[in-house]
């Protein structure tokens, strides 16, 4: 039972890790650019909720109606006013860029907040549960959590494959000479993207907020653990990035039960063999575009 449990909180755990992760896939599939700064973004808008409740006061629950398109709004301007003129540098110009930006903004954090750890008091629910056995209990907030997670997949998926917009993404992630050619702004495409990135990675970091504390530098962790969850599932594919967050939340709770102080390590080594045996990903593309 005590094995169970572990598992089953894995996978709670792995759906906040999956919505994390979706963002940074999505920016790979239809950029080939992997953003350094998507954790530190995602701590951000946790920052920006905690200053809506302080001076606006209620539940932190409503700051998703706030926060969520105020980082759909950054990202399409940080796309459009920088990550655009870093794309056209080379490889190495993005990845400098947006490790720039991480730093910036951490410090920013950290000068305007300071270093101590902060999290969104929702009340009863942080702390609520089921009983779903006579020794497991699920906790309501993380139960949230994993299907906001599902939801957010699927619905990325109806997007790309029934819209327009979201078709044009997908011909620009497939072939982006060839959807440009066609008439698809890719300017705008790739705006998009970077806007639906953010507007997700500030969902998981109001979750995180909600679920435990955090700190100006936890966005570096978060970062490494929606990395680590896009490469178990394979580069560019929403559904395997769901399975990498799983996968590697239950390595985590099982290595913790195994040693408390395991946990992180095991699921990076969960990590290193799914790069080392199968670098493709667990759930591999037919190619690096969106699916």
């Amino acid at each position: 039972m005590i094995w169970t449990n572990a598992v089953i909180q894995g996978l709670l755990l792995g759906g906040l890790y999956a919505i994390f992760a979706c963002g940074l896939s999505l920016m790979f599939g239809v950029m080939r650019l992997v953003n350094l700064a998507h954790g530190d973004l995602g701590v951000l808008g946790a920052y920006f909720a905690i200053i809506l409740v302080e001076h606006l006061g209620g539940n932190p629950l409503w700051t998703f109606a706030a926060v969520i398109p105020v980082a759909a709004l950054v990202g399409y301007l940080l796309q459009r006013f920088l990550l655009d003129h870093a794309l056209n540098g080379g490889e190495l110009s993005p990845i400098l860029v947006t490790f720039g930006l991480s730093i910036i903004i951490e410090n920013l954090l950290q000068q305007t907040f300071g270093a101590n750890d902060q999290s969104l008091n929702i009340g009863a629910l942080s702390y609520q549960s089921w009983k779903i056995a006579s020794d497991i209990y699920v906790g309501r907030l993380n139960v949230i959590i994993f299907v906001v997670a599902v939801l957010v997949i699927v619905a990325l998926q109806l997007f790309l494959s029934r819209t327009p917009a979201g078709r044009a993404l997908r011909a620009t992630a497939d072939n982006r000479r060839a959807a440009a050619l066609s008439g698809i702004d890719p300017k705008r495409t790739r705006a998009m993207a970077t806007a639906i990135a953010l507007a997700t990675v500030a969902v998981g970091g109001l979750f995180l907020a909600m679920r435990s504390s955090f700190a100006p530098t936890s966005g570096s962790a978060d970062l490494l653990f929606a990395f680590e969850a896009v490469i178990i599932g394979g580069l560019g594919n929403l559904w395997g990035t769901l399975v990498g967050g799983l996968v590697l939340g239950v390595a985590q709770t099982v290595g913790s039960q195994i040693n408390p102080a395991d946990g992180i390590l095991i699921g990076d080594l969960v990590f290193l063999a799914v790069l080392a045996f199968r670098p493709q990903g667990l759930i591999a593309s037919r190619s690096v575009a969106v699916r």
